[in-house]
Formats: C-alpha cells, structure tokens, sequence
C-alpha cells in the first residue's frame, strides 16, 4: 500500500501526536479513486480502540477540521487510535454545474465502498475494535456501515475481505437520516449521495434511508443531535432513535437544546450545554469496554 513520503508532527491539546502517512486506500486495486485517502493519528501505547472518522460536508464536500483533524486530535489524547477518511463526494463544482446530469462523478456507493475499505485495511492491521464515528452526510454513512456490514459493496471491485466488514460501535453525530420524509430531509444531502440521474428513484432513497434499515444485530450506537439544529431538522435523530428502540439496538441517544450544527471538536463552535458530548462519548465507549 503506496503511503505519502511525509510524516507531519502537530502539537495539539498540550503534547505530541504524531500523524502517519497520509494513503490512497484504493492503491492496488481495480478503483482508481485517487482522492480516497485515510490518515492515520496514532496514540502513544497499545490503543484502546481504532475510529474511522467521517466528516460531514453534504456529501458535496468535507469539513476537514472540525469534524476530521480536531475529532482525531481529541480521541488521540483519550488514548484512541483514530483515521480521518476522506471519502469520495460529488464535489464543489458539481454543487454549481450539476455536471452530473451528463457524467456520473461521485454519488452511492461510492461512499460506502470507501468506508467499507477503510474498515477492512484498519482490521487488517489492528487487532483490536474498531469503530465508526460519523458528524451529518458522515453520520448517515456512519448508520449504513452498520446496517449494511454484510453486504460487500467492495465485490464491485474483486475484493472479498477476509476480516469483518461489521463496526463494533457507530457514533452519528447530527447526523442525516431519511431521505424519503419530505418534512424532514435534508435535500442537498441526498441529492450529494445520490446524484441528479438518480435522485427521484424512490425506492433508491427508501434502500438509503437510514431510518427504515436498523436491525436488531446493529453495533451499539451513539446518537447526538441540538433541537435548535438549523441545517438538518433534529427529527432525523428522532427517527433514527425511534427505529433503534424498536429493533432493541444497545444506543445511547443525546438531544441538546442549544448547540446548533457543525460543532464537530471544535471548541469555539460549541455551546456550554453541547460541549459536554464528548466526554459523554469517551465515557459511553468505556463502559463498552472500549
């Protein structure tokens, strides 16, 4: 696997984390998404569990700091090996040109290829649980590596992984849930995931709405949201919490009243009462035993 020659040092939280080298997770395949990259923040020591961290940006583009840099800067100072994926989205230009409409760019399942790569190359390397922890687009792609774990999107691509494709715990942070309930989906996400071509097929948006496809054998979940959330309506959590409950998924589901959207790890985004989610996380993935 082609890794990147540079090894970066960042001083974050008042010590040392070292950043491995950046990889083309799809180097050596049939997929020549170069884009498609995992960066590696490794902890001093054995880690207490490995998380895939997807950032949320529409899936149109990524939130690289907040809900990716910072969100591993943080787990690597609780003792957490932690891998910033930077998953394929239709891109900045598509959102202006909709250039879609004539070839197919990025769009499902794109997406959940990526993250099911990530989870196979993080397995293969680590013995130990892994996880997924996901903040809006990335939330709702954190809820269908779970969902979705035993059907192998990667066979697109000839790779049969020999390891487990199923998270041991999924985090979804304000995330994105259906696609389907007008009232409450966040249009711009879906048509990012799904493309102009396709976005109309219904029972395409019914297969990626999160909301009907929780099963009782999901990993435990970790579930926040804020009820004055202005970008994606706080029933997408609601609903995801509801099917969760029905299908007695372990979960532990936090609203807050204040907080907003896009506070990821991001210190200065976040209100008091908001603040308090992170240690809630650590806290919830120790009493897994994680």
């Amino acid at each position: 696997m082609k890794r990147y020659l540079t090894i970066v040092l960042l001083l974050c939280l008042g010590g040392s984390l070292a950043v491995q080298a950046q990889e083309n997770i799809w180097q050596g395949t049939s997929c020549k998404a170069k884009q498609a990259t995992l960066t590696a923040y490794m902890p001093e020591g054995t880690p207490r569990a490995a998380v895939i961290i997807c950032p949320g940006g529409n899936y149109h583009w990524l939130e690289k700091d907040a809900e990716g840099t910072k969100v591993a800067q943080w787990l690597v100072s609780e003792g957490y090996a932690a891998y910033v994926l930077r998953y394929r989205v239709a891109g900045k230009m598509e959102y202006v040109s909709k250039y879609r409409t004539v070839i197919r760019g990025n769009r499902h399942p794109d997406q959940i290829c990526d993250l099911q790569r990530a989870i196979q190359l993080v397995r293969q390397r680590y013995n130990g649980p892994v996880g997924v922890l996901g903040f809006a687009a990335g939330g709702h792609l954190a809820a269908m590596s779970g969902a979705f774990f035993d059907t192998n999107f990667l066979e697109r691509y000839n790779i049969k992984p020999e390891v487990s494709l199923r998270p041991d715990f999924l985090a979804s942070i304000y995330p994105v849930v259906t696609l389907t309930d007008e009232r409450y989906v966040h249009k711009r996400s879906r048509l990012g995931l799904m493309g102009e071509r396709t976005v109309k097929r219904i029972l395409l948006r019914d297969s990626l709405s999160m909301e009907n496809h929780m099963r009782p054998d999901m990993p435990p979940v970790f579930l926040v949201n804020c009820a004055d959330d202005p970008v994606i309506d706080a029933h997408n959590s609601q609903m995801l919490d509801s099917a969760l409950r029905a299908n007695r998924v372990p979960h532990r589901y936090l609203e807050f009243e204040t907080g907003g959207h896009g506070f990821g790890a991001d210190s200065t985004k976040m209100t008091p009462e908001v603040a308090t989610w992170q240690q809630s996380f650590t806290d919830w993935l120790h009493a897994l035993s994680f």
